[in-house]
């Protein structure tokens, strides 16, 4: 998966410290273990990888799966729905749309703005309420566009 490059950690835990907080909450040991686990890798993390970083730390598996969901809901992670229900997680300063590549996998971040106007296109003509955001769109990314053709190759 696409890394995002370096994260000030101290940057990362003051916020959601400062979220936390908003929200009557504090700052457990696993919920500071899972997010220096993610600032660290950058970019976009499976659920399972983030367990395997923080297992040294005696974190256990349930507790990260109710720390991924709990700083989702206050908006100091983002997830994403990759190919085939695989989720993804990322420190969130901005929500964005993704897309994931059909051949290697890539995700890559696309332009906060990139889909405002589809949403009431397509409520005024469907009725249907978009969410751009929790879903990637799929296509080929730029290097494997460039690639010579051939049949994608299984997704992550």
């Amino acid at each position: 998966m696409v890394a995002t490059g370096a994260v000030d950690h101290h940057e990362v835990l003051d916020r959601a410290r400062a979220l936390l907080r908003e929200a009557g909450q504090r700052m457990t040991a696993p919920r500071r273990a899972v997010l220096l686990a993610l600032a660290a890798r950058g970019g976009h993390v499976g659920a399972e990888q983030v367990v395997a970083d923080v297992g040294d730390a005696g974190v256990h598996r349930s507790s990260v799966y109710r720390t991924l969901d709990a700083l989702t809901r206050l908006g100091v992670l983002q997830h994403v729905h990759l190919g085939h229900g695989a989720t993804a997680y990322h420190l969130a300063a901005a929500h964005h749309p993704h897309a994931q590549c059909s051949r290697c996998g890539a995700v890559v971040d696309l332009p906060a703005d990139l889909m405002v106007d589809l949403g009431p296109v397509v409520t005024g003509r469907t009725g249907f309420v978009l969410d751009p955001l929790h879903v990637a769109l799929s296509g080929t990314c730029a290097a494997c566009a460039g690639c010579a053709g051939g049949p994608p190759v299984a997704r992550p």
